[in-house]
């Protein structure tokens, strides 16, 4: 699997104001981010608010049982001023409304520490009017400077956001900031990457190389080119699969936040499409399977095959990549006929014509054909074919670089009755890319049909406690009805094995 793979992503707490906290943890656990970003306002932690040590011990509590990571915001639209939105802030003339914003910079690198945060995230805000920007900036670095003891004394990373509109706006301007402070190594950044299509000179992922040396934390969302507007993934102008290829080249370990504050209306949905869409673009245009289980698999094909149906496999696979997808016509139902249908020794389930069919539509590649295109004929493959045809190319979507664009075909695959599909699709490429909430399911469904869960790619990594429940309920059902439970069942019933 690529690298991109490997990065975490977490989903804002201000998109979830509709949410309680503890449900919107669970929420966001249950679909498979690895983080949160929680903002400090009356919603979900109000830091002015009676009790606060105590809410701490259950929110910390709530992030081990959920096993999520965090990082504290401070963005909150009116928790110092009721009637002007992010006021007070670093940049404000009045001393007392200064000393607002530095106290709360202070409460949350305390509550940072509780927490075990990774970082604590601000921003410059914007000047008065009758304020000068030599001024401003005045009042910027010393208040960064008061905050940074505060963080060093916690041993808490700034993570200092430029934003659109307020006096630090772009990546320049967080360099001079730095410069200004003696390039502490607390005072690091986080990096809004739909703010860089915003307003950035430069490509998205180029601003990713740019900031990789201070990055603390990651915001992400789509957005047009002039316009400060967080949008829904797709919704925008930024291509996202190779901005992630930077972060995860950049070797960048942090969390990556959804950031959607005004979609709390929709908090659920959007962060269920938002993971879909976000490991569907780390994952873009890429196999499961590396190349030396692609050889192990043509070394096993080549066993089971006389000298004849070598050659005859070989002229088929330079056929396809030659002529492209009319090569697959004949060529792909006939496997089972010209090869055989008997197992491929090593490979437990597979056929013979599941190999070869799946090297027939890796040929394809060499054609020319990859991703949403290689998807497609992956797709009338599987719409017109038979049960074994279908079979296929289930067995051959892990070998195929097209990253999470077939999940579709797996979905299919496991709403049918077929138990040979549906075990098919339970292979790596489901591992890989069925959501947790659809993956789940799927071994529910394993446990109704009778299928073994030894058949489950990746159930021992997968299983959680969610999956743990659903199969006790399960059995509690089948012993109320004096039915059998399977015997398989604690694989997932328990997590201690």
């Amino acid at each position: 699997m690529s690298a991109p793979a490997a990065l975490r992503f977490a989903y804002g707490t201000n998109g979830l104001a509709d949410h309680r906290l503890d449900d919107a943890l669970r929420l966001l656990a249950d679909l498979g981010y690895e983080g949160v970003a929680l903002t400090l306002d009356h919603q979900h932690l109000d830091p002015y608010a009676p009790g606060l040590a105590a809410r701490l011990n259950g929110i910390r509590r709530a992030l081990d049982d959920t096993g999520l990571d965090v990082v504290i915001e401070t963005g909150a639209r009116y928790l110092l001023d009721p009637r002007h939105k992010h006021r007070p802030t670093l940049l404000t003339a009045d001393p007392a409304g200064r000393a607002l914003r530095l106290d709360l910079l202070r409460r949350a690198v305390g509550i940072a520490a509780v927490l075990g945060a990774g970082a604590v995230h601000f921003w410059s805000g914007t000047p008065d009017p009758d304020t000068t920007r030599e001024e401003a900036w005045r009042r910027l670095v010393d208040g960064c400077a008061e905050t940074l003891g505060h963080a060093e004394a916690a041993g808490i990373d700034l993570a200092f956001e430029p934003e659109p509109g307020m006096l630090v706006a772009d990546l320049a301007g967080y360099r001079r900031l730095l410069a200004d402070l003696g390039r502490p190594d607390r005072f690091r950044l986080t990096l809004d990457l739909g703010h860089c299509r915003c307003l950035e000179p430069w490509p998205v992922a180029d601003c990713v190389a740019l900031a990789a040396d201070r990055l603390a934390h990651v915001q992400i969302e789509d957005m047009r080119r002039g316009t400060h507007e967080h949008l829904p993934f797709g919704e925008g102008e930024i291509d996202f699969p190779p901005v992630l290829r930077a972060l995860a080249d950049a070797g960048y370990q942090g969390l990556v936040s959804v950031e959607l504050p005004r979609h709390s209306h929709a908090g659920a949905e959007s962060a269920r499409h938002s993971i879909a869409f976000l490991h569907a673009a780390a994952l873009a245009d890429s196999a499961v399977h590396d190349a030396l289980t692609l050889r192990t698999l043509r070394e096993s094909l080549r066993s089971v095959l006389d000298q004849e149906h070598r050659t005859r496999l070989t002229a088929a696979e330079d056929a396809v990549a030659a002529v492209g997808p009319a090569a697959l016509d004949r060529r792909f139902p006939a496997a089972g006929r010209e090869y055989g249908r008997g197992p491929l020794p090593g490979w437990a389930d597979w056929a013979v014509e599941d190999a070869v069919r799946t090297v027939l539509l890796l040929a394809l590649t060499r054609y020319g054909t990859s991703g949403a295109a290689l998807t497609a004929e992956a797709a009338e493959r599987y719409a017109h074919g038979d049960a074994a045809e279908r079979r296929g190319v289930l067995r051959a979507l892990p070998f195929l670089p097209v990253g999470a664009r077939a999940a579709h075909l797996t979905d299919d695959a496991l709403r049918t009755n077929d138990n040979r599909l549906i075990a098919a699709a339970l292979g790596p490429y489901a591992r890989a890319h069925l959501d947790q909430y659809r993956w789940r399911q799927a071994v529910l469904k394993c446990l109704f049909t009778g299928i073994p869960l030894a058949k489950v790619a990746g159930l021992h990594e997968r299983r959680d406690a969610e999956l743990a429940r659903m199969a006790h309920g399960f059995a509690a059902e089948r012993r109320a009805a004096d039915r059998t439970v399977p015997a398989d069942l604690w694989l997932v019933a328990t997590l201690d094995n």
